[in-house]
């Protein structure tokens, strides 16, 4: 993609204060888009907003699993910063247990801030895109999505679910000008790892060194994907060259998931 290929558009990234959210909100700003980042924490919304290359970007407060909060949001980006054309549902969050302990609360949180929210802020995004006859949504799902992981159901159910939601929407706007697909990092160098890692470290004794390395071993080219991999493909995926790519499940994840 050429330099500012994405001026003039309009971009919403959720979870967008730190890691991959952040990244993305980088990236997309290099390429000439607007931005507005949402998140919880409003301060380190700013922080980021005020790194981003270009001017006018904004942020907007609000849990993703709240419908009101997010008509709300969404509806003070679209009077600030014009309609929606760009939207990366990266809002997300993990929480590891066996089955048996996976408690109700932690099964509906899990839904709720992976699944729920991206459903939210997809219909709050999509009639401007309608309306315009061009638009792009990404959703961040995971490998967690593609296959299984041991320990983690409620959050491999919920990723799945981002996943079948982004193929039927494809199929639905597939007609109208608007692309939908999921990308799907491996484990990446983010605080949902780092707390994992230390989750390990916690519960076995063994080294943060030797659980971090057990956590790249499932990559083939045994390395930890870094977030600046994970928002070059949500790059590629909102231009013009990716017109025809919709319905997909990008893997960014060294040969993880083929």
């Amino acid at each position: 993609m050429h330099a500012n290929s994405l001026n003039g558009r309009h971009a919403l990234v959720t979870g967008a204060a730190r890691g991959i959210g952040a990244e993305i909100a980088r990236t997309l700003a290099a390429e000439g888009a607007t931005l507005t980042l949402l998140g919880r924490d409003l301060d380190a919304l700013q922080r980021v907003a005020a790194s981003l290359e270009g001017q006018g970007h904004g942020v907007a407060a609000a849990d993703v699993a709240d419908a009101q909060a997010v008509q709300s949001a969404f509806a003070l980006a679209r009077a600030e910063r014009g309609p929606l054309a760009i939207l990366v549902n990266n809002a997300g969050a993990a929480e590891s247990a066996p089955f048996l302990k996976t408690s109700a609360e932690l099964w509906q949180r899990m839904l709720s801030v992976n699944l729920t929210g991206t459903f939210l802020c997809t219909q709050a995004a999509l009639p401007d895109m309608l309306e315009a006859g061009w638009g792009r949504i990404v959703n961040i799902a995971s490998t967690a999505g593609q296959k299984g992981y041991a320990y983690v159901a409620a959050y491999a159910a919920a990723k799945h679910g981002v996943i079948g939601l982004t193929r039927s929407l494809a199929l639905e706007v597939a007609r109208k000008g608007v692309t939908v697909n999921a990308v799907c990092p491996g484990y990446t160098d983010t605080d949902i790892l780092r707390a994992s890692v230390a989750n390990v470290v916690g519960k076995t004794g063994r080294s943060e060194a030797d659980a971090l390395a057990e956590f790249s071993s499932v990559n083939p080219q045994r390395r930890i994907v870094q977030p600046a991999e994970v928002a070059d493909a949500v790059r590629w995926l909102c231009g013009s060259g990716a017109a025809s790519v919709t319905g997909q499940s990008v893997s960014v994840s060294g040969g993880e998931v083929m």
